[in-house]
C-alpha cells in the first residue's frame, strides 16, 4: 500500500448488511463511493457485506484499505471491524474494543461519566424484561415523566419510545428490546440538543456544532425526522452562549478520547437551561450521505465531502 499518495491505494467501500439501518448504511457507501472517486481514487469498489459471497470478494479483491459505511448490529458494533482485524487490512473509524464499547450505550455512558462527561440519570434492564406494576411505579418515581425507552445497542432512532404516561412503559420496554437487547430507561432531559463532530486520531480536533431541530409536530429527533432535507433541521453554528459551545466541544473531544475513538467520532448532548452539556451517546461511524450531519458540519469548516472522505482513508492507514 502506498501511504504517501493515499490516492493511490485500492479502497472497497463496505455497506449494507442486515441490521435496521441497512437501507441508510447503502447510501452512505454509494455517497462515500462516489466522494473517494471524486477524492481522486481510481480503484474504488462498493460491496454489500450482505451478499453470499461478499467474504471472498473481499479476501480476493487486492484492496488496501477498507473504508466502512455500515451503520448498526454487524457493522458499528466491531463485528466487521474483527474480521478486517482477521484479514490484516487497514480500516476507517474505531476498532473492535472501541467499536464494541461506543454501541453499547450504557457502557459508553459510564465510562464518559467516570472521565468528567455530564450524563442523563437512567437504568438498563435485562433483555426480554417487562417491568410489572411495582417495578413501572418505581422506575417513574426514581426517573419522573416524561422519559424515553431505547434499545441499548441500535441507532438511528429505531426502537425508540418517548413515554408521557407509566401505562406505556411496559409496553416501550417490549418494543426497545425486540431483537433480544437489553433496554435503557432514561430520564428526560429538556434543554436544546445538538450535536458535535470530532475528527482526527493523534489530536481529534472537533468541528462546528449542529444543534438538532425536531421540528413542528415531532417530539424528538425521531426516523422520520433524521432523514428529512437538513436544511429543515440542522441550525449552524449551534445558538450557544460561546462558553458553553466551548464547553461542549470540549465534551465531544473528551468523549472521543475516553471511548478510544479513531477518525471520526460524533456525540450527540442535550444543553440545559444552565448551559450543562448532558452526554446522550457517541456514534463511531455516523451518517455518511454529503447532507449528513457530520459531513454538513465539515462543509461548513470549509472540508468538501470529498477531502473528509481522503482523509478519512489517510488516518485508516496511520
Amino acid at each position: 500500500m502506498d501511504k504517501t499518495d493515499v490516492t493511490k491505494n485500492k479502497v472497497v467501500v463496505l455497506a449494507g448488511g442486515w441490521s435496521d439501518e441497512r437501507e441508510i448504511s447503502m447510501d452512505s457507501g454509494r455517497a462515500c463511493a462516489k466522494a473517494l472517486g471524486q477524492a481522486g481514487f481510481e480503484g474504488v469498489e462498493l460491496l454489500d457485506v450482505a451478499d453470499k459471497d461478499f467474504v471472498s470478494r473481499l479476501i480476493s479483491g487486492g484492496y488496501d484499505v477498507a473504508f466502512i459505511a455500515m451503520h448498526g448490529r454487524y457493522g458499528e458494533d466491531g463485528c466487521v471491524q474483527g474480521l478486517l482485524e482477521v484479514l490484516h487490512m487497514p480500516y476507517t473509524f474505531s476498532g473492535v474494543l472501541t467499536s464494541a464499547v461506543a454501541t453499547e450505550k450504557d457502557v459508553a455512558k459510564s465510562m464518559c461519566r467516570s472521565a468528567g462527561v455530564p450524563t442523563a440519570k437512567g437504568t438498563k434492564l435485562a433483555a426480554g424484561h417487562v417491568p410489572d406494576e411495582a417495578e413501572v411505579s418505581s422506575l417513574v418515581d426514581r426517573l419522573g415523566l416524561p422519559l424515553f425507552v431505547k434499545p441499548a445497542a441500535n441507532g438511528s432512532s429505531y426502537g425508540i419510545t418517548m413515554v408521557h404516561e407509566a401505562s406505556e412503559l411496559a409496553e416501550a420496554v417490549r418494543l426497545a428490546g425486540e431483537g433480544g437487547q437489553r433496554v435503557i430507561v432514561e430520564a428526560y432531559v429538556e434543554g436544546t440538543e445538538i450535536t458535535v463532530p470530532v475528527i482526527g486520531n493523534r489530536d481529534p480536533q472537533a468541528l462546528p456544532i449542529i444543534e438538532v431541530v425536531a421540528g413542528e409536530g415531532a417530539e424528538f429527533y425521531d426516523l422520520k425526522v433524521k432523514y428529512e432535507p437538513a436544511s429543515l433541521h440542522h441550525v449552524m453554528p449551534a445558538r450557544l452562549d460561546p462558553k458553553v459551545y466551548e464547553r461542549a466541544q470540549r465534551l465531544a473531544v473528551l468523549a472521543h478520547k475516553t471511548l478510544g475513538c479513531r477518525g471520526a467520532s460524533r456525540t450527540d448532548f442535550i444543553v440545559t437551561s444552565d448551559g450543562t452539556p448532558v452526554f446522550l451517546e457517541t456514534n463511531t461511524i455516523p451518517g455518511m450521505t454529503e447532507t449528513s450531519l457530520l459531513p454538513d458540519s465539515a462543509r461548513s469548516a470549509g472540508i468538501e465531502f470529498p477531502e473528509l472522505c481522503r482523509r478519512f482513508v489517510e488516518w485508516a492507514l496511520e
